[in-house]
């Protein structure tokens, strides 16, 4: 049994440039051992904003695990463990189109899995489930991020199609072509199987996606230095955002106004 203290409400997931989250009281640190092995990393806990948050840098402290071996089951097993009901994950991501400029917020309502040596359900027989993911992010979470970030006055694309894609190389200019002309609106490698996990664990789960750059399908080319110089004022606009949204959120799911917290009622066989 987990004491008190071992506890949290809301999950935090820090993509490239988040590996920690300022403002976050009564810190402590905890190792947590799942089913599937090992963490990213140890997990914070502490208080922010009056709300009990669980932080978790996706890659790790240093960025040392690339996106095709993050164990992202043994992430979000470990998170729901803590009692986690809400999470939001940043993730750095590239843009497809024009209108989605490098320093924009993205809150993504539509995705495309591109991945294809990843470990994306916790049902592996003999219980088996087939979840729904036909909106595959809690609505009410990805307005409360829409809004904070409006509020906040960065403002957000509250719409949006991840194209994810197995990393950890960048696509070629025929497949970043390819991509715009399905629809898509920005490329990364870690929503998938993230956000599948997350559902299955009936999680309400939004990601803020952070663009640093036009992919390549752009004729101009992007340097190293205006990416850094990019993911570091998006990762203070990321911090502040979370910030916003962790006070405004309900101490519980509202089923009226997502599914997400019974994704299984109607998916287990």
């Amino acid at each position: 049994m987990l004491e008190p203290s071992e506890r949290a409400e809301i999950g935090i997931i820090g993509g490239s440039g988040l590996y920690s989250l300022e403002g976050i009281e009564d810190v402590r640190e905890i190792k947590v051992h799942t089913p599937y092995g090992e963490p990213s990393d140890n997990l914070v806990l502490g208080s922010l904003g009056g709300r009990s948050v669980a932080f978790l840098p996706r890659h790790g402290r240093g960025h040392r695990i690339p996106p095709h071996r993050v164990n992202y089951r043994a992430n979000v097993w470990a998170l729901r463990s803590l009692g986690v009901s809400w999470v939001i994950s940043v993730s750095a991501v590239g843009s497809l189109v024009e209108e989605y400029r490098p320093g924009d917020l993205v809150v993504p309502d539509q995705f495309i899995d591109m991945t294809k040596r990843r470990e994306y359900t916790f049902f592996e027989g003999p219980r088996v489930a087939h979840v729904s993911m036909a909106d595959p992010f809690c609505e009410h979470l990805r307005r409360e991020l829409v809004n904070s970030a409006e509020r906040l006055g960065y403002g957000a694309h509250g719409s949006g199609t991840y194209l994810c894609i197995e990393g950890p190389r960048f696509s070629t200019r025929a497949e970043s072509r390819l991509w715009r002309s399905w629809g898509a609106h920005v490329i990364g490698m870690t929503l998938v199987p993230e956000v599948n996990l997350a559902c299955e664990a009936q999680i309400c789960y939004s990601v803020l996606a952070l663009v640093t750059d036009y992919d390549v399908w752009s004729e101009t080319p992007v340097t190293a230095e205006e990416v850094t110089t990019i993911m570091e004022k998006n990762t203070e606009k990321a911090k502040s955002v979370i910030s916003d949204v962790v006070r405004r959120l309900p101490r519980s799911p509202d089923a009226s106004l997502c599914g997400c917290c019974n994704s299984l009622s109607t998916a287990v066989i």
